[in-house]
């Protein structure tokens, strides 16, 4: 795994990938915020825990691939690769910025750390089958770790790449499934149904887990029991989180889907962040 050498925890690793979001996000006014905050404890777990990787060097052919598949989550996956030194942090105020590296939606081309572009939801994770298939023919020992939300649930390509990557015995994929139960449309669950979705993707032949995503401790258990899982089989850590996790009014909003932020606000959603630590 990443060779670790601060003594931050991974508590406080999340609390600073959430400082990063509402700062980028302090900058445009708006954005995925409450998805960022929602699934900071599950990027801090991958990033320091998890994932085997070089900060200096994102293209190392040796290092697991980190696969956004929702290209909107990108501030969130900026913010994981400030905190983990990818990228430097005097380019967080350019977010969303003409000639930035950190683009609104994530573009691979543009941004270390980005493997993918992902932009129409359900096509990361047929990458990643993809790609764990190439790895596997290469004789590699990397894997590859998908995240995905829970509105790519209505993709029937989701399911096309689960079912592939279960019949080629991808044990070297691991998915991560934000179940926030929001979409632009409204709740995910209204939208269309996903439960039972351990079952689902238990039917589809992963070896699969669910737990709390705003749980450290119980992401670390699931993170470990999945690279560890014996069988030849795909893996998928169902993570059911809370949108605006650490700012409890932005919590307690209706509708997170995307966030305009009013500008008293942002320093108030800071300083709760911090007195929440």
């Amino acid at each position: 795994m990443h060779t670790e050498t601060s003594p931050l925890t991974l508590r406080q690793r999340a609390a600073r990938i959430r400082r990063h979001a509402l700062l980028m996000g302090q900058v445009q006014g708006q954005g995925y915020i409450g998805q960022a905050l929602g699934a900071a404890d599950l990027l801090a777990v991958s990033y320091f825990h998890a994932l085997n990787y070089r900060a200096a060097d994102p293209q190392w052919e040796g290092r697991d691939r980190f696969y956004l598949s929702i290209g909107h989550y990108a501030i969130a996956l900026y913010a994981a690769l400030l905190e983990a030194g990818v990228i430097p942090e005097a380019e967080r105020e350019t977010y969303g910025s003409d000639e930035s590296r950190l683009p609104m939606s994530g573009m691979a081309a543009y941004t270390p750390g980005m493997e993918i572009t992902g932009g129409s939801l359900g096509h990361g994770l047929g990458i990643a089958v993809g790609t764990c298939l190439g790895l596997k023919r290469k004789g590699s020992s990397s894997r590859v770790y998908n995240l995905l939300s829970d509105g790519e649930l209505n993709e029937g390509s989701t399911w096309e790449a689960a079912m592939s990557a279960s019949h080629w015995q991808l044990d070297n994929l691991i998915a991560i499934i934000d179940i926030n139960n929001q979409q632009a449309d409204g709740h995910s669950s209204e939208i269309l149904a996903f439960e039972p979705v351990e079952a689902r993707w238990q039917a589809f032949g992963w070896y699969t887990q669910r737990v709390d995503g705003n749980d450290i401790d119980a992401l670390v258990a699931a993170f470990d029991a999945a690279r560890n899982w014996p069988q030849a089989q795909p893996r998928v850590i169902i993570c059911d989180t809370r949108m605006g996790k650490g700012v409890p009014f932005l919590e307690t909003r209706e509708k997170t889907h995307f966030i305009r932020v009013e500008a008293d606000e942002w320093d108030k959603a800071l300083t709760a962040l911090e007195q929440g630590e």
